[in-house]
């Protein structure tokens, strides 16, 4: 992160930032250990691991404490407020067997718990077991993610790569995704293990394959600073 900058002005400005050591060797390595006992279920994906977890503050109780620890909240208060709570978790892994591309995009669609339709919502989709729905973007500017990395995430090894202040554009037609690339700053968001990078869902995207695959384990939190309208719940429903 600009050292010249808070984390509330350099997300408004560029939609992400990085931090580095925000959790310790230690902690990374008994979360890993607790990670790798969680059970087999619809919403664990596996190919010679997990690689994908998508209710994950729903099936460990040590991510859900991580989410609610002070290291994290104070990342996210000068962004979100002081009003804010974690609505979904996901474990992401680029392992050997599930080495993916990820082609630009922004995260459009957001973890509730039942389907109400709801004036703004839609389509809704069902990833792994758990239901989705593209809400307004009045919603997702309201939502801040947190990476917490659990291993290095370097160039070489699938780290995200992102359009510097794509996210203040609102949601971006596929037709324009290229033209808002070609006038944009693109940025490799490098994190080393324990550190953490903040971004808005609405900023663009990618990541590409690993030239050196191994694990690449990144826990994904979703925060949230206002209730779902209509009945409509959060899949973690963390409300406070």
């Amino acid at each position: 992160m600009l050292a010249s900058m808070s984390v509330a002005e350099q997300i408004s400005q560029s939609g992400f930032a990085i931090y580095s050591e925000v959790t310790s060797e230690e902690y990374v390595t008994d979360l890993i250990a607790a990670l790798s006992h969680i059970n087999e279920t619809d919403s664990v994906r596996r190919r010679g691991g997990i690689f994908a977890i998508r209710n994950l503050l729903d099936v460990s109780s040590d991510v859900c404490e991580l989410a609610h620890s002070n290291n994290i909240r104070n990342l996210v208060e000068p962004v979100l407020g002081d009003k804010f709570f974690p609505v979904r978790g996901i474990l992401f892994d680029k392992i050997p067997d599930a080495n993916w591309k990820v082609p630009w995009h922004q995260d459009l669609t957001i973890a509730v718990q039942q389907r109400i339709e709801t004036e703004g919502f839609g389509p809704w989709s069902i990833k792994s077991d758990v239901l989705h729905v593209q809400p307004p973007a009045c919603i997702l500017e309201k939502i801040l993610t947190v990476r917490i990395h659990l291993d290095k995430c370097h160039a070489d090894n699938g780290a995200l790569r992102v359009i510097a202040g794509s996210h203040n554009k609102g949601r971006i037609a596929e037709n324009e995704i290229a033209a808002v690339r070609e006038l944009g700053r693109e940025a490799v968001c490098e994190v080393d293990r324990g550190g953490v990078l903040l971004m808005r869902p609405l900023l663009l995207h990618a990541s590409s394959p690993s030239s050196s695959p191994s694990h690449r384990r990144v826990i994904h939190i979703d925060y949230a600073s206002i209730p779902l309208p209509n009945g409509l719940k959060w899949l973690s429903n963390n409300e406070v």
